[in-house]
């Protein structure tokens, strides 16, 4: 039986089984003391990179993997850009042969939209789609409008997701942070909203001509939001997402340091804003956390030489209940909807015997230096957080245990 001093609760997921005499619960439990445990639902980020093959030197799967089982989560949907691409299903496969022999949790691949990421050949999609969760060229946004509309059309036959990084190349000029106040008070050139928000609008008139599941990453501006507020209302199949980070920071808490660079970048307090709003009215649909190891190396250029891309994973949901639901902008079931209902739904990703068990009364100091991930480029070094994940539970197995 569990410690007498022990409260057990449930959000979003039932007891049932769960805490009864012999559970993998109650026996990992049995000897930790505090006034209040919460099961969850295991979480489940549809954006990550776990970046094998190809690139195991800033992570592996086993890496990664265990990471996200710290963060709560049990299942993860990886993006394509490694090496090699998985363009085809040689290529899928490499990836899959990793998952099968190192992850801890359930791990779900995106195969690429074009070949090798270049946006001018449409990838095998027919020979990957039983193998891969959707379709993607996340790192790249696919410039040519005819090859998007090709890859809607071949999805929509395939009935997969197209799973679109939006980004205009012709408009980033360089830059490397937000194009706004920050940039132009430290000289840092700057990538301007419509980079991110044109191609959206591109891409949300294309999935309402053709009718194909659509599903836009990490968006950041105020004018993603409402753009897709709109598409929704008109009745496009479109879903969105966005992270821990555009939620909760602006880029005035920008520093002169790598761990602050990704992209998109954190933009301006009105756009957090607008993605707040989006959170609570429901346009946007889940959120994910672009979880985007590099090497120490990598992100020590300060925030105009460093690699793209920060961790997450580990972080998540302590950020969002911190600031989201214990200031009062949303609730915890509502959280819970963002980090496991939804995203399960959207992409058919069955929760199973999936649970995790949080500390909410924990009191936490982010320390880069403690996470299971090989990447430690994190902007919420230092930052003191509440809940703390004590176990998470994938496939009925323990793959986490504080």
């Amino acid at each position: 039986m569990l410690n007498a001093t022990a409260k057990i609760k449930s959000v979003g997921c039932s007891l049932d089984g769960i805490v009864s005499s012999g559970s993998p619960f109650a026996e990992a439990l049995f000897s930790l003391n505090s006034s209040e445990y919460v099961v969850f639902p295991g979480f489940c980020d549809v954006h990550v990179h776990f970046r094998e093959p190809g690139f195991s030197y800033k992570e592996t799967m086993e890496s990664g993997s265990k990471a996200a089982a710290r963060g709560g989560y049990t299942a993860v949907c990886t993006m394509p850009n490694l090496k090699p691409v998985p363009d085809n299903m040689e290529h899928l496969q490499e990836q899959l042969t990793c998952i099968e022999k190192d992850a801890v949790i359930h791990v779900y691949p995106y195969g690429a939209i074009t070949v090798d990421q270049q946006g001018e050949t449409l990838a095998d999609m027919d020979a990957m789609s039983e193998g891969a969760i959707a379709f993607s060229d996340d790192g790249r946004g696919v410039q040519s409008e005819a090859m998007m509309r090709a890859a809607m059309i071949k999805a929509k036959s395939l009935g997969k997701i197209i799973v679109a990084h939006c980004e205009v190349n012709s408009l980033l000029n360089g830059g490397y942070i937000h194009d706004g106040q920050y940039a132009r008070l430290h000289g840092h050139k700057g990538i301007c909203s419509a980079s991110e928000y044109e191609q959206i609008d591109r891409d949300l008139r294309l999935a309402e001509e053709i009718g194909c599941q659509y599903h836009v990453c990490h968006i950041s501006t105020k004018e993603s939001v409402e753009l897709i507020r709109r598409a929704k209302a008109r009745g496009v199949d479109v879903t969105c997402e966005t992270a821990p980070h555009y939620l909760v920071m602006n880029d005035m808490d920008l520093q002169e340091d790598g761990r602050f660079r990704m992209n998109p970048p954190i933009r301006s307090e009105e756009d957090r804003l607008a993605l707040v709003a989006g959170i609570c009215d429901g346009t946007i649909d889940m959120i994910a956390t672009d979880h985007a190891p590099h090497s120490r190396e990598e992100k020590a250029k300060g925030l105009s030489g460093s690699a793209f891309g920060v961790v997450g994973i580990e972080t998540a949901f302590p950020v969002l209940y911190t600031h989201l639901v214990k200031t009062g902008i949303i609730t915890l079931e509502k959280l819970i909807a963002l980090l496991s209902e939804n995203p399960r739904k959207r992409f058919g990703i069955p929760l199973g015997k999936d649970y995790t068990v949080w500390d909410l009364e924990k009191e936490v100091t982010v320390n880069p230096d403690e996470f299971l991930s090989m990447g430690k480029a994190t902007p919420f070094a230092g930052w003191k957080l509440n809940g703390e994940c004590v176990l998470t539970v994938c496939d009925g197995k323990i793959v986490y245990s504080k």
